[in-house]
């Protein structure tokens, strides 16, 4: 047989080798790809799943080629995870908020590392919901697993094999195969508006039961009678219906709440869930009556019980009816150290009598006396829904705080509650019922039961044993004990402290068995294992402290319904539902529907911001564009036409839109020809921020836009003119990065039309780094040029080009330039700037004198100054000689009027010492008179109350703070060294006397030295030389009109200086415009809110000011090396604002008290109208509001008392000799408290010679007429006048302490100023009727109002939990 030539017989060595050969290159092969995968970029991706709550503490990781397409993410994701692909969405989650991030697109083929990820570095991602929905689990077996009847709203979805472990309810393990989805569980989550947990597990639990859900929807809403925001049973019907048709993971219960009449403030209030059960039912009662659910609650949940007395002598019974929704249980009896071990044992301590005997005996009616009597409670009837309340809450009377109770306590799963009736035969004529079928007066056991103030025997569905006959109630009774059996289907977990914590529930579905975990938002299948680890306690034995260790998450809460096959009810099906239940599902569906369409639209909707250039007001506009993907560029236009409202400023068709980045002011590329692009191409997609912005740029009709193209740079060029010594505003020129200098110098002079051969370009780098181009074959981006730059050009053929760079005259003007700030500077109103100024200019100068020619002589850095020179020369001789003359003038017009607030710190104080300071502090007097009367036509005196004042002088020492801890004096640099002096003609000791008298002299080193300490700096250096004339710095005014509002009539100056001037030069500079010297104005910066802030350091420099700060200049001394502004109050302790503010005074480092208080005694007089003597008043610390240390006369400042810029002191008015002699003395505040007449006496003051309690107590009883042995005291608390409730006073403040001495705790008594309330311990209080203790109650409110104090020791008071039924509260300010 010969073979073919297809199956012709291949050698045994070729095949062989072959074989090698193929397998040789198949591996090199797979080398090859392994060697080019190793190369490419790998991207780290970490995905975090926060679908679960079980699992957003984990982390996948994937490391993926560069070149992986996003699709192929989604399903390495999927894989990964076991979950179905699809099902989910993948968000940004660098850092960004998950609820503003949009989905990365599923279907992308784009590469990685194209759609934003970013190689060699971690990529955050989060996996989400898609459109609300949880995730599907792959499952390993595909068909019938999604079989489920889509009308089918609750329950759990049929999955064999899917049964709940605990492992999935507790383990701390990550597993994907444990994950349970909406899918899986069936039911809806409650979101948490921020402390809503506790009514999110009862509405879960009032869903999950079907006889209050079906009852609840057989309830028709009529819209005709009732606001449907605020009908509490619609609203609870919108609930459930959402809770089982809603598509989403969670649903809101904002709804609810608002129609329970809350407002935001109510989701951030902790509640108890058994308080909000109660307050809950009733407000539906409430809403239900004349309904056919009037009765609901009361068929569901209530029960009934007898509270009774039984007489061991004679056997007669006193009883009463009480009605109850739920039973409290005692978790551990008080004084015991041992809990109740179960529910079981719980309910039998609840219902065991107690023996009433000894002083505790009870007065029988029958027998007449008081007899040993058998008190206790027995339950008549059991509801059919069951709710035990486990009282783990307490008060530990020990530290005076609630406590928590953590100690295990068990519940069964059925509960046989047949044990717990008591059916003895008890003859009728023992028995008296005290109170049967009224209405409650009360709790039957009031420490242990809640009850329900509606007793309704109409319909009773429980199981009562109440009947007029005996023998056919012990009869039913016997018959029905075995039917009491329970089982468990609601358990309410709170885990926390008695402080606050977390409420969940954890419910077991009657459609299936299944226990379920619903914790606000998640949903998850739990097992009974579970259920009994909320038992609570450890598995230690429990002893008296136990609670404090053991676990803080236990069961509160336990619902059980009875088990009666023919009262048990089932869910409503879809086809038995009402007709408007039918039409409110197919209303939410959708609502839902339409939520679904809007949240797609938003995803794709890009949201960019805008700006754009107002064509008139040439002001830059900001807004945010939000566009359609699919809109293209000529919409997107459109749109962002009507967003800026452009219609009347300029046509449509000269308008267009460019990419914009705002930080660098630089016009990335305009998009010619793509008017039809859609914008989600333009843009990258839809993304959640973008790294540029877009501008809507404008053109005159004649004008035509210019080409933006990427990789240009924005050059904004400013022409420098050195002739005139100005900079022209920018011109914008493009420009490449590869381009020359020579190249650019070029293009320049095609836009400005100069010179290229003599140009000279400056490149500003950053601020203040100037960079000459000189090198001509260097690139632009080797020069450092960026995406924005600004150049500088000058083109001139001066001489000034042959110096080097930073001597040259362009350097200097550069630098000018670039620390140049402008500033608007208010003059004071009606100030020596009106007339004085005035006229002393007009002699000075010989002219008119105004305020503009003032400014056009005094401008120019070089060539104007001398002018200014003169009128200074001139001024100090005439100011002095003008105001005697003019205060002969006015003195008959003037009298005896007030002075402006403005001048007050012109007081100098005469020295006795020195006749020369006497007289010039004379002179300066006569100068503040004749600058309050100058102009009588427009001068107003300002008037403001004390409150003004303080307002305005509160801040003034504050900038002293600021500038020294954030700007230093060394920050002057890059200074014109070319001297200018600056000549004031102004001799400070002629203008200002000396505040040292022969008591002084002594102390006169301590007093100007330690400048670093000082809280101001001398305007004078050591040799008298103004610090002002060292160097020149660039200053410019011109008068400025300013806007509407700004006061009339008052001054205003634009003003260009050189920040690097310093305060001192500054004000030197002002002198001329303000017309006094500058030791004699103070300089005030305006902020926000117009605050204004003294400067004072007059060695720094202006460099924190900026562009269009406002300053405000006010008359008045300003502050020398070692002196400091201090406020003065007054102190009042018996009225009812103890605290006045009166003055600014000056006080200095070596001064002693009463020189202090020598210098305030005319201020007094003349600002405050206080004519005091020395004697009359003392000086003592100030802290907040509260009265401290009395200062002596003889302490010094600064060596006794410290002072600083911020210093505040009380002066207070004596109404005697001082009795402060020493340091040794305490001075405390003694009030009285008279608890028969309910009011507290005045303050009185006490002086101590030691600390001593007893001594104390002498003092006490010598101003009271108290014996010594019946004087009781208190510290009091708070802010001084410490003012408390005479409701309050006798039993919260912490009376008689058991110390001998005031310095010790709880007293802690150590300075002056303490407050002190004491009382005789044989007063008895007053008895109050209800009447008199409410109107006594609103006077003390109001009292406690209107001084603004709170009672601020006492811990915060839970706020009452409340509905609303009309929809709203009633705001009442008068109650707390």
């Amino acid at each position: 047989m010969v073979p073919s030539e297809e199956n012709q017989l291949v050698p045994k060595e070729d095949m062989l080798w072959r074989c090698r050969q193929s397998i040789f290159d198949e591996m090199k092969k797979k080398f090859s790809q392994i060697e080019s995968a190793a190369d490419e970029p790998r991207v780290l991706c970490i995905i975090q799943d926060t679908t679960n709550s079980k699992t957003v503490n984990e982390r996948i990781t994937l490391n993926l080629p560069a070149s992986t397409p996003v699709k192929r993410l989604f399903e390495d994701v999927a894989t990964k995870v076991g979950y179905v692909n699809g099902t989910f969405d993948l968000i940004w989650g660098n850092g960004v908020n998950v609820a503003d991030t949009t989905p990365l697109d599923q279907s992308s083929d784009k590469f990685v590392v194209d759609a934003g990820f970013e190689s060699g570095k971690k990529n955050f991602l989060h996996l989400t919901d898609k459109d609300g929905e949880q995730p599907q689990i792959a499952l390993e077996e595909s068909g019938g697993a999604d079989g489920h009847n889509p009308d089918r709203f609750i329950g759990p979805l049929p999955r064999e094999g899917s049964v709940g472990c605990s492992s999935d309810y507790v383990s701390q393990n990550y597993s994907y195969s444990s994950i349970l989805s909406k899918s899986e569980t069936g039911y809806v989550g409650l979101v948490n508006q921020a402390m809503t947990c506790y009514l999110n597990s009862l509405l879960q639990t009032l869903f999950m039961t079907p006889e209050f859900r079906n009852a609840l929807y057989k309830w028709e809403f009529e819209e005709s009678e009732e606001d449907p925001v605020t009908s509490i049973p619609y609203q609870l019907q919108r609930l459930f219906v959402l809770l089982q048709t809603s598509k989403k993971r969670a649903i809101e219960t904002t709804d609810v709440t608002r129609s329970f009449g809350w407002d935001s403030s109510e989701a951030w209030q902790q509640h108890d869930v058994q308080e909000l059960c109660r307050v809950m039912f009733d407000a539906l009662e409430q809403k239900w009556k004349q309904t056919e659910q009037a009765d609901l609650i009361n068929q569901l949940y209530q029960g009934k019980l007898k509270d009774y007395v039984r007489c061991l002598e004679c056997g007669y019974e006193s009883w009463r009816i009480d009605t109850y929704l739920d039973i409290p249980l005692v978790i551990r009896p008080y004084g015991s150290n041992q809990a109740f071990a179960s529910v079981e044992e719980a309910l039998h301590a609840f219902i065991q009598p107690e023996i009433l005997d000894g002083p505790n005996q009870y007065f029988c009616e029958r027998c007449k006396k008081k007899c040993d009597a058998r008190k206790g409670l027995r339950f008549l009837h059991f509801p059919y829904l069951l709710t035990l309340q486990l009282k783990r809450f307490d008060f530990d009377y020990t530290t005076m705080h609630r406590i928590k109770l953590n100690d295990r306590m068990t519940f069964p799963e059925e509960l046989d509650m047949g044990s717990f009736i008591d059916i003895e035969d008890e003859s009728p004529q023992t028995e008296s019922c005290t109170d049967s079928g009224a209405e409650n007066e009360g709790s039957c056991h009031s420490d242990q039961m809640s009850n329900d103030f509606s007793n309704d025997d109409g319909v009773d569905e429980g199981i009562c044993l109440e009947s007029n006959s005996t023998v056919e109630r012990i009869s039913k009774a016997a018959n029905e004990k075995n039917s009491l059996l329970y089982e468990l289907f609601s358990v309410m977990v709170h885990s926390g402290s008695a402080a606050g914590g977390h409420y969940y529930a954890c419910i077991k579905s009657f459609s299936d068995d299944q226990w379920y975990s619903f914790n606000d938002q998640h949903v998850s299948k739990i097992t009974h294992e579970d259920i009994k680890k909320t038992y609570g306690g450890t598995s230690g034995s429990r002893g008296y402290y136990s609670s404090a260790f053991a676990s803080s998450t236990n069961a509160y809460m336990l619902i059980y319904r009875l088990k009666d096959t023919m009262r048990n009810a089932k869910f409503l099906d879809v086809n038995e539902y009402p007709e408007h239940i039918k039409r409110l599902v197919e209303k939410e569906k959708e609502l839902e529907e339409q939520e679904k369409r809007q949240r797609e639209i938003e995803r794709n909707t890009c949201k960019i911001k805008l700006f754009c250039m107002h064509p008139v007001k040439q002001i830059m506009m900001e807004n945010k564009l939000e566009v359609h993907k699919d809109k293209t560029l000529k919409e997107a236009v459109e749109i962002a036409y009507k967003i800026m409202d452009l219609e009347e400023a300029v046509p449509l068709n000269c308008c267009r839109l460019v990419k914009y980045d705002e930080f660098h002011d630089y016009l990335e590329r305009s998009y010619e020809g793509e008017e039809d692009t859609p914008m989600g191409i333009l843009l990258g997609g839809v993304k959640s921020t973008y790294m540029f912005d877009l501008l809507l740029e404008t053109r005159r009709p004649d004008q035509t836009f210019q080409c933006y193209k990427p990789g240009e740079v924005m050059v904004k060029v400013h022409v420098v003119d050195l002739k005139q010594e100005t900079v022209a505003p920018p011109i914008s020129v493009r420009a490449y990065l590869n381009q020359t200098v020579t190249e650019f110098k070029h293009l320049i002079s095609k836009a400005i039309h100069l010179p290229a051969e003599t140009m000279r370009v400056v490149l500003e780098r950053c601020y203040n780094d100037l960079r000459l181009l000189n090198v001509a074959n260097k690139t632009l981006k080797t020069e450092g040029f960026f995406r924005s730059n600004k150049v500088f050009i000058e083109s001139s053929e001066s001489q000034d080009r042959q110096l080097a760079f930073t001597e040259s005259q362009l350097w200097k003007l550069l630098d000018r330039h670039a620390n140049t700030i402008r500033l608007y500077v208010s003059l004071p109103e009606q100030s020596p700037g009106t007339q004085i100024r005035r006229t002393v200019f007009q002699k000075a100068s010989g002219d008119s004198g105004n305020l503009d020619e003032i400014c056009d002589r005094v401008k120019g850095p070089l060539g104007n100054m001398k002018s200014v020179e003169a009128i200074l020369e001139e001024s100090t001789e005439k100011l002095k000689t003008l105001s005697l003359q003019q205060q002969q003038q006015q003195e008959g017009d003037k009298g005896d009027s007030s002075k402006s607030t403005e001048a007050s710190d012109f007081e100098n104080i005469e020295s006795p010492s020195n006749e020369a300071d006497s007289s010039t502090s004379t002179e300066n007097r006569e100068l503040e008179n004749q600058i309050q009367v100058s102009d009588p036509d427009n001068f107003q005196s300002e008037e403001r109350s004390d409150s003004d004042l303080n307002n305005d002088r509160s801040t003034s020492s504050v900038d002293s703070d600021i500038l020294s801890s954030s700007h230093s004096s060394d920050t002057l640099c890059n200074v014109d060294n070319a001297p200018m002096p600056l000549a004031n003609g102004l001799d400070s000791h002629s203008i200002t006397s000396s505040r040292r008298s022969k008591a002084n002299e002594g102390k006169k080193e301590t007093w100007d030295t330690a400048e670093e300490d000082s809280g101001t700096d001398s305007e004078y250096d050591e040799s008298g030389k103004s610090r002002g004339e060292t160097q020149y710095m660039y200053f410019k005014a011109q008068p400025y009109i300013a806007e509407e509002g700004a006061g009339e009539g008052q001054k205003w100056l634009l003003i260009h200086v050189d920040k690097r001037i310093t305060l001192s030069a500054f004000k030197l500079q002002l002198e001329p415009f303000v017309g006094v010297p500058s030791s004699q104005f103070k300089v005030f910066r305006v902020y926000a809110n117009n605050q204004e802030f003294e400067s004072i350091r007059l060695n720094e420099t202006l460099s924190s000011f900026s562009d269009d700060n406002k300053i405000t200049i006010r008359l008045g001394r300003a502050l020398k090396k070692g002196e400091y502004r201090v406020k003065v109050y007054q102190l009042l302790v018996n009225d009812p604002e103890p605290c006045k503010f009166l003055l600014d005074s000056v006080f200095a480092k070596g001064m002693t008290v009463r020189q202090s208080k020598e210098e305030l005694l005319p201020q007094l007089r003349e600002q405050c109208g206080l004519d005091l003597t020395i004697d009359r008043f003392r000086l003592r610390k100030k802290t907040w509001k509260n009265p401290g240390t009395v200062f002596l006369d003889y302490h010094v400042y600064e060596e006794d008392i410290n002072i600083s810029s911020n210093l505040e002191v009380f002066l207070e008015v004596l109404d005697g000799a001082e009795k402060m002699k020493s340091m040794s003395q305490l001075a405390v505040l003694s009030r009285r408290w008279r608890p028969s007449e309910m009011k507290l006496e005045p303050f009185q003051e006490i002086v101590l010679e030691s600390s001593s309690v007893d001594e104390l107590k002498e003092k006490l009883s010598e101003i009271s007429g108290i014996p010594l042995e019946s004087i009781e005291f208190a510290k009091g608390r708070g802010t001084f006048p410490c003012e408390i409730s005479v409701l309050e006073i006798h039993q919260d403040l912490d009376w008689n302490p058991k110390v001998s001495t005031l310095n010790v705790w709880p007293l802690y008594i150590c300075d002056d100023g303490a407050v002190i309330f004491y009382r005789d311990k044989t007063e008895e209080v007053v008895e109050l009727t209800e009447e008199q203790r409410n109107e006594l109650m609103k006077k003390e409110s109001s009292r406690l109002q209107k001084t603004g104090h709170r009672v601020t020791y006492s811990p915060r008071k839970e706020k009452a939990l409340k509905i609303y039924l009309d929809g709203a509260p009633n705001k009442d300010l008068t109650q707390d």
